[in-house]
């Protein structure tokens, strides 16, 4: 049965690889032959291997066939494009906690009824609500369980496509997100109901009712987010600085709902009704007290995994929790692996899009390690060296999956956990659990966390506090595993440190080498904004680093991952085309994570950007450097320029040009028509294999002559989908055409790479070659 039950899983993570969902026309065909090969074999062993194999076949297809199914009728859930950018009159509640910010509020709204005519049906949408500009006196919050009329304009789930980067799309699916948008101000929202008498509505109504009294206990203290996490699941209020020491140091798992924490409440609910149980002989004659303690745990759980939001490491407990709680109820010894499987099975068959997270693998991951180095052992170690050697091994043969999943690993992570588990799992998480009924422990378990807080933010700064390594293939990851696997096996077998080998291709990956006087290009997928990485045999340039954000921005989220990922492990330069939050927004991170040569910029002299940078010298026309072959030009703006206070901010773009013997790219930033202008008159310019698009291709920029001077064999265009300026403009998109040049762009194809070399300039997108199922097709909305 173990076995059917990871066949039918393997299925499910299967279904999750495909770009496209199979005809379900063929899906009826399964339960006959699932039949056929389940009849009594009469025949020799090998026969029954191969019917065993057959079932087990069989099972995958069913796995594989059930999440094609779910994933067909939650697909045609989704907004249809024409209705994309339409407004629609909902009626719904608010279904989840409000995260409010700088800009406004976002919440996730479950529709119940859609007022607007012939309007499609859609169950769950994200919305945001923007603060008016006379926010302070704004009382119309929304508040988690109220019912609200609302008009909203929507888009299609779409996020940012690059290797090794978030799937927002595959996120919104696994939370049965049907569209994103944001609220409309006219007509005014109107709150039918401050409580809508709903199962959903009551949960989320008490988890915002707990939060609440969270912090008007605690008000400004430092750690009132991590408690509120704690006890309702609410990661969001952790702050980013606190977060960011958290991964660091690799306790970030402690500081939300973890299993560790729902077995402890279980075992704590099942042994006070066991033990109360015991002095009731006339319940305790019908029903053991054994058993009544077991009922508890699991009750206890059930309601700790829904307060805390149901998520996964929750629901695994939960499942683990009930299959062994069946088994002490039946008397049957109980089977650890067993009850893992089971859960792993129960979690993917009600949510299949869960084996898309890193928190699935993890969490399935460290409880089965956990299990093989503690369950069926013959020597038990004592406590202490038993418990210092499940941490060892649970980081040990997580590191292979933290490697392919983030690119990197805690090497403190050992120390930080001895410190941080018993603190915040037997101290902290109890006080907090039970602030809920005397809040002034509130108190008490937010100045442990302040105390720890400090030491895991002064070993989050360490030099040596994180290892980062390129993104492992599957096949190093694999190989890491099994020497894992081979090094945890009991004492007495032979060999075990030849495990190490096995791990030598992820430690030691291939490079993917640039010859000299050979380009890389690579424009990173950063929605509207621009982050391109330029790469010699030796050296590599990144020109500007998207934008920032209300809580984050696009250097931490996306181009910091994306250079790690790649093997980019320091920058030999940086550059700011100019003073805009598109194109710098994400400079402080980039500078922090990344180390960096030196910047060259085009930001004013008094920009708080520049403070505490690496040596930092204006752009200006004449400055030229090579690298391995390869020509690296700054073509505008004049030595003048940054003295004319009339000259617009995007004028004062830094433009590149790049180029090898035969082969050249400019980009111009968002640089309009008086830069091109300038380019014109300096004589500089001259027909060039690819080219950026000016201004993300707003009409203020390519100027009919422009284009004519550089003509392009490609032109590529960094915007967002759906973007509000409208970019690239029909006109400059027609101009482009009548030359013949060939567009790509970032909103359609994702991340944008360019390989310059002798024997031509190869193009490449990431976002057709690596298309999954859950995807939105892109259709140019001009």
């Amino acid at each position: 049965m173990r076995l059917l039950l990871i066949a039918f899983c393997l299925g499910v993570w299967l279904l999750q690889q495909q770009s496209g969902l199979p005809d379900l026309r063929w899906l009826w065909l399964l339960p006959l032959l699932l039949a056929v090969l389940w009849l009594p074999a009469r025949s020799r062993p090998l026969a029954e291997f191969f019917r065993r194999l057959g079932v087990a076949l069989v099972c995958v297809a069913l796995g594989f066939a059930w999440v094609a199914w779910r994933a067909d009728a939650r697909l045609a859930e989704r907004l249809p494009q024409h209705w994309q950018g339409v407004d629609v009159e909902l009626v719904g509640v608010v279904g989840d906690l409000p995260h409010a910010n700088a800009r406004g509020e976002r919440f996730v709204f479950d529709v119940e009824q859609v007022l607007t005519a012939n309007a499609p049906v859609l169950g769950r949408v994200q919305l945001t609500r923007y603060w008016p500009r006379d926010a302070v006196n704004f009382d119309a919050r929304m508040r988690a369980g109220e019912r609200w009329r609302l008009t909203v304009r929507m888009k299609m789930p779409y996020g940012t496509s690059n290797p090794h980067g978030f799937d927002l799309e595959a996120w919104m699916l696994e939370r049965r997100i049907n569209a994103s948008g944001y609220v409309r101000e006219t007509p005014a929202p109107q709150r039918l109901a401050p409580r809508a008498h709903t199962p959903g509505a009551w949960i989320a109504a008490a988890r915002a009712a707990v939060r609440d009294r969270i912090f008007a206990a605690l008000g400004d203290a430092p750690h009132a987010g991590v408690i509120a996490a704690l006890v309702v699941g609410d990661q969001r209020s952790i702050p980013h600085d606190q977060w960011r020491a958290f991964t660091r140091t690799g306790v970030n798992h402690l500081l939300s709902i973890s299993g560790l924490h729902v077995t402890m409440i279980a075992a704590l609910a099942g042994w006070l009704v066991a033990g109360v149980w015991r002095r009731l002989p006339r319940h305790a004659e019908r029903l053991p007290a054994r058993q009544a303690g077991l009922v508890a745990a699991v009750l206890a759980a059930f309601g700790y995994a829904l307060l805390a939001g149901f998520q996964v490491p929750a629901q695994r407990t939960l499942f683990m929790l009930t299959v062994l709680a069946l088994a002490f109820w039946g008397r049957r010894e109980p089977r650890p692996f067993t009850a893992l499987i089971v859960a792993l099975f129960a979690v993917l068959l009600i949510d299949p899009w869960a084996v898309s997270s890193a928190g699935f693998w993890l969490s399935f991951g460290a409880m089965a390690v956990i299990l093989w180095v503690t369950f069926g052992r013959v020597a038990l170690p004592d406590k202490l060296r038993g418990w210092a050697t499940v941490q060892g091994a649970v980081t040990l043969a997580l590191a292979p999956v933290l490697f392919l999943l983030f690119q990197q690993i805690s090497l403190i992570s050992p120390l930080a956990n001895a410190v941080a588990i018993p603190v915040v799992s037997w101290l902290v998480t109890p006080l907090a659990l039970l602030g809920v009924l005397f809040a002034p422990l509130w108190h008490a378990a937010a100045w442990l966390m302040d105390w720890l807080g400090v030491a895991l933010a002064w070993a989050a700064n360490l030099p040596l506090a994180v290892m980062t390594l390129p993104a492992p293939s599957w096949w190093a990851t694999a190989l890491a595993l099994g020497g894992t696997a081979w090094m945890l096996l009991p004492r007495g077998f032979p060999l075990r440190s030849l495990g190490l080998v096995l791990w030598l291709p992820l430690l030691f990956p291939p490079g993917d080498a640039i010859r000299p006087s050979h380009f890389r290009v690579e424009a990173i997928d950063v929605g509207q904004g621009t982050a391109v990485v330029i790469r010699t045999a030796n050296h590599a340039l990144l020109y500007d680093t998207g934008a920032s954000f209300a809580d984050s921005d696009s250097g931490e989220r996306i181009v910091v991952p994306f250079l790690r990922a790649t093997g980019v492990g320091a920058l030999s330069g940086l550059i700011i085309s100019h003073d805009d939050n598109d194109h710098s927004g994400g400079m402080r991170s980039v500078l922090r994570d990344v180390p960096t040569g030196w910047l060259l910029h085009g930001l004013p002299a008094a920009s708080p950007l520049l403070d505490g940078t690496p040596p930092a010298h204006r752009c200006a026309r004449g400055q030229r450097w090579n690298w391995d072959g390869v020509r690296f030009e700054i073509l505008n703006p004049g030595p003048a320029a940054h003295a004319d206070h009339n000259r617009r901010d995007n004028d004062h773009s830094c433009v590149l040009r790049v180029s090898s013997a035969r082969h050249s790219l400019l980009l111009t930033g968002d640089g309009e028509r008086r830069t091109e202008l300038e380019l014109l008159e300096s004589g500089q310019l001259a027909p060039v294999t690819v080219l950026f698009a000016g201004h993300h291709g707003s009409r203020t920029s390519s100027i009919p002559e422009f284009v004519a001077a550089t003509r392009p064999a490609w032109v590529v265009y960094t915007l967002g989908y759906r973007n509000r300026y409208g970019h690239p403009h029909s006109r400059v998109a027609a101009r482009f055409r009548e030359i013949k040049a060939r567009a790509l762009r970032s909103d359609a194809g994702g991340m944008i790479r360019f390989d310059f070399g002798e024997a031509g300039v190869k193009a490449s997108q990431y976002r057709p070659t690596h298309r999954r199922y859950w995807q939105t097709e892109f259709l140019d909305h001009d």
